[in-house]
């Protein structure tokens, strides 16, 4: 099952797009757990901070992890005071849970995943992974690929690979459910398909997209095989 380039947009039209699939691999911000208001409150003070926009910082921080995010805003920085930066964020943003939300859908689309392959592929690290999905009340896969698990944050396609590796499923045979432009390339890049979700992701060419996870329904198939089905809103 290769990856498409051509994205259905599920409501365009009353006839809901089917895809299967042999695992489904998650990112979390801004996909299961709604989290904008931190990530801008937080990414706005470091923006100010350092004498940026941070309209303009905000464009490019969905999806990737702080250090890269800051080697775009500030490229001529050495690396290692972004690292040094991006530790820091990562316990103020862990710290911060004020209006962290599931993305509409999301307890029911995470409650019909148990016992399914799935896993969890975030540009978190692991305490703020369980930050968020504890205060969005959302159970956590068994399986995660946090940014300790990786060499290089989105748009590399090596979280998405490492996820499907640990899941024993062919590249080919996942989906992607995506929010950012760069978790949609790096899903892409990995041979994957990609559903992406809400208003960011349909500029960047995922296989499907959803206003969110209300519009998704996963089910296991006979064969071994999990069928989704995504519909158009009420």
């Amino acid at each position: 099952m290769p990856a498409s380039t051509t994205t259905t947009t599920a409501t365009a039209t009353a006839t809901p797009t089917v895809l299967t699939a042999r695992a489904l691999l998650l990112d979390m911000d801004g996909t299961i757990v709604n989290s904008d208001a931190v990530v801008e409150r937080c990414w706005r003070e470091w923006a100010l901070e350092h004498g940026l926009d941070p309209q303009e910082a905000l464009k490019v921080v969905h999806g990737r992890q702080g250090y890269a995010t800051m080697a775009i805003l500030l490229p001529e920085r050495p690396m290692e005071l972004n690292h040094a930066e991006n530790a820091v964020m990562l316990a103020r943003e862990t710290a911060d849970t004020d209006g962290v939300v599931p993305v509409a859908g999301a307890p029911e689309f995470m409650a019909s995943l148990a016992g399914l392959p799935h896993a969890l592929v975030t540009s978190a690290d692991a305490a703020l992974a369980q930050a968020r999905m504890t205060a969005a009340a959302l159970p956590m896969p068994q399986v995660r690929v946090t940014a300790e698990s990786v060499g290089a944050s989105k748009p590399d396609p090596e979280g998405f690979l490492k996820g499907a590796a640990e899941l024993g499923v062919d590249p080919a045979d996942c989906v992607v459910f995506e929010d950012s432009g760069a978790g949609i390339a790096a899903g892409l890049a990995a041979g994957m398909r990609v559903i992406g979700i809400g208003p960011r992701a349909a500029a960047h060419g995922p296989t499907a997209h959803v206003p969110d996870l209300t519009s998704v329904r996963v089910a296991p198939a006979a064969d071994g095989t999990l069928r989704l089905t995504l519909t158009p809103p009420a």
